[in-house]
């Protein structure tokens, strides 16, 4: 990651932290006084923490996107706000900010939560106050389930990711695959999803499976028993620490087989935590590439980076879409919507191309036909596919 970007995460965690909160954008003062219909958006966002380089570029990403929205439809008087609390990556932290966002602030609904176990917290506090949870980071696939209609997912779920790696390993002749994860409802949904891939792909089971508590020192006992069980691949299920140690520990005593990763590690804070030990990691990407492209969708969040202070993100590019499909909700719902009609809207939402990235947001539906690409990175931080 380069020395710009960290200086813009920097001042970016400087600016949302003023006063606990941020409302973004600014509404204009015609659009108030003309009585426009201001639709609240409630995020409850690592902002500080061990995933807040996450966080910052999700939230970011976002608000590039409501900001968009609302010039687009000024003349409408439809205008979104976008309300950010940093959660430190805590779950309860996340539930009450959820319990704030909808009871004091009145938000319309809560949109994207980033992490697993902060998901959960606001899918929660949504279904007992009757309100939506949209477009979470990194949910459990528990949270995709028919069970669950007032939570609306823009990203593939973790079985997806895993499917397709998994289904890698085989291609190449690797059936002997093993797990690390971190010991938290992230690793535990990861784990789930992985073994769910290799019984539906009628692979052998793992060979070993590790979950390491955080802030411990069973990393090390952890790895040795992995590394004694001899695994062609590893599948890394952990933020960018977790996972920089592990590989770097396995890579020093010998080990030299592949390392596979899911999104959620975060491909900037990985390469800032391993930089040239990078090369050859595959990690699995559920947005198209934030570089220069062809692509609709990444040619206009480029444009909208290029008139701000911030550098293109595959998490600001996953932010900048999450934005954009509510923001597409909200105009098809109109300014007289309740929150059951805007969940009949999101339910009908089964194929939106946002600008070449197609959107199905039917809860309990598992769509495997997403793609998912799996990338490598360069030594010198370059995107392999």
């Amino acid at each position: 990651m380069d020395s710009s970007r960290r200086e813009w995460l920097g001042k970016a965690c400087g600016a949302l932290l003023l006063g606990g909160g941020v409302h973004l954008p600014a509404l204009s003062q015609s659009n108030r006084a003309a009585g426009a219909r201001v639709v609240l958006l409630g995020q409850s966002v690592p902002l500080t923490g061990a995933a807040s380089e996450i966080g910052l570029a999700f939230a970011a990403g976002s608000r590039l996107a409501v900001g968009d929205f609302n010039e687009r439809n000024a003349a409408s008087g439809l205008q979104l706000k976008l309300l950010q609390l940093d959660d430190g990556y805590d779950a309860a932290r996340a539930a009450a900010n959820a319990r704030t966002l909808l009871g004091t602030d009145k938000a319309d609904m809560l949109f994207g939560f980033v992490g697993t176990a902060s998901s959960d917290a606001g899918a929660n506090v949504a279904a007992q106050q009757g309100s939506l949870l949209f477009a979470p980071f990194a949910a459990a696939d528990a949270l995709r389930e028919a069970s669950h209609p007032h939570v609306f997912h823009v990203r593939p779920g973790m079985i997806d990711e895993a499917l397709k790696i998994v289904r890698q390993c085989a291609t190449v002749g690797q059936t002997r695959i093993a797990l690390v994860a971190d010991d938290d409802a992230m690793g535990r949904a990861g784990l789930a999803a992985v073994q769910q891939a290799i019984k539906e792909l009628k692979l052998p089971a793992l060979v070993a499976t590790a979950m390491v508590p955080a802030g411990g020192d069973k990393l090390d006992t952890a790895l040795k028993t992995v590394q004694q069980q001899a695994p062609q691949a590893i599948v890394l299920v952990s933020l960018s620490g977790t996972t920089a140690n592990a590989i770097r520990k396995l890579r020093k005593s010998g080990y030299s087989g592949s390392f596979m990763a899911f999104s959620i590690v975060g491909i900037d804070p990985l390469y800032a935590e391993l930089g040239k030990d990078i090369g050859g990691i595959v990690i699995s990407q559920v947005v198209p590439s934030p570089r220069p492209s062809a692509i609709p969708i990444v040619k206009e969040y480029r444009a909208a980076v290029d008139n701000s202070d911030q550098t293109p993100s595959y998490e600001g590019l996953e932010g900048f879409i999450a934005a954009k499909v509510v923001g597409e909700a909200v105009r098809r719902a109109g300014r007289g919507f309740t929150t059951a009609s805007l969940q009949r809207v999101m339910t009908a939402m089964t194929d939106y191309d946002v600008g070449g990235f197609r959107v199905n947001l039917r809860p309990g539906l598992r769509d495997a036909s997403r793609n998912i690409d799996l990338i490598s990175i360069s030594a010198d931080g370059r995107v392999l596919r």
